[in-house]
């Protein structure tokens, strides 16, 4: 079994937000200045090449090569938001959220409803800690996706964000009544029901999840700390060693008791600030 870092076990809202992983693919080069082949007659690379190229580059994490396509292509669709919001995606992925902000505000100059660009927008406003703004473009999203689990997920997570975990949870049940065995809405849900103090729901949500083949880490680093806050810590620690040596238990141990003792709102502080902090990249 893998061992994981105590501050890694940690690592719970925004993690769940992330873009997806990169996945193994051979590394795609072009040049999107060339105007033909060796001969100069071969017709220009059309714009669905460049984007069809710019995305296999990006899944290979070639992002620098992903961020100069997505650029030209902008260039060649100028009133086209594609490019713009693929190109914000690239830049979170290489943790530049603030560029990643310019270019969805560029996309939705274009098009104020264009759904990549405004979840993006608040994904990036979450990963800067300002999930005040990402209220906005998700209000905005959900007019035109209510039924969407992704959009969902995102609106419960801004929500806890802000302390709105009531809200929050409202949005995770919608999710999940749409996706029923969506493991994402679900983790969120129950930490969400933590952070309100309800441990025991939050327990019944996650436990099966956390002891099913085929958890992740994560499900059960979450049901160790929420086993934690609750003042289970023999429950906490026969599922916190799945995943961790001997010193790394003993340290999240300590760490649960610590946030114990916060009230309930500083407690959702920190515990954010920490699933915030140590947030892995795509």
């Amino acid at each position: 079994m893998t061992r994981f870092q105590s501050a890694a076990a940690l690592s719970l809202l925004l993690s769940l937000i992330g873009l997806a992983g990169c996945q193994d693919a051979p590394s795609l080069q072009l040049d999107p200045l060339a105007s033909g082949g060796r001969d100069g007659n071969a017709p220009p690379i059309s714009y669905a090449a460049v984007m069809h190229i710019a995305a296999a580059s990006r899944s290979a994490g070639d992002f620098g090569n992903a961020i100069s396509l997505y650029r030209h292509a902008a260039t060649m669709e100028a009133s086209n938001p594609e490019p713009l919001a693929a190109l914000g995606d690239t830049l979170l992925d290489i943790g530049n959220p603030d560029e990643a902000i310019v270019n969805y505000n560029a996309a939705l100059k274009l098009n104020p409803h264009y759904p990549a660009a405004l979840t993006g927008l608040a994904k990036a406003y979450l990963k800067t800690g300002r999930p005040d703004l990402a209220s906005n473009p998700l209000a905005i999203a959900y007019q035109s996706t209510p039924n969407d689990p992704k959009l969902l997920l995102l609106i419960g997570v801004a929500d806890d964000f802000i302390g709105q975990h009531a809200a929050a949870q409202a949005r995770y049940q919608q999710g999940l009544r749409i996706a029923p065995g969506d493991h994402s809405l679900s983790l969120n849900f129950a930490l969400s029901l933590a952070l309100s103090e309800k441990f025991d729901m939050a327990v019944a949500v996650l436990r099966p999840l956390a002891y099913a083949p085929g958890a992740t880490p994560q499900e059960r680093q979450t049901l160790a700390l929420i086993y934690g806050l609750k003042g289970d810590q023999k429950a906490a620690r026969e599922i916190a060693r799945t995943d961790l040596d001997a010193a790394s238990v003993d340290h999240n141990l300590a760490f649960y008791e610590t946030l114990r003792r916060l009230s309930p709102d500083a407690r959702s502080r920190a515990i954010l600030s920490v699933s915030a902090a140590s947030r892995p990249q795509s």
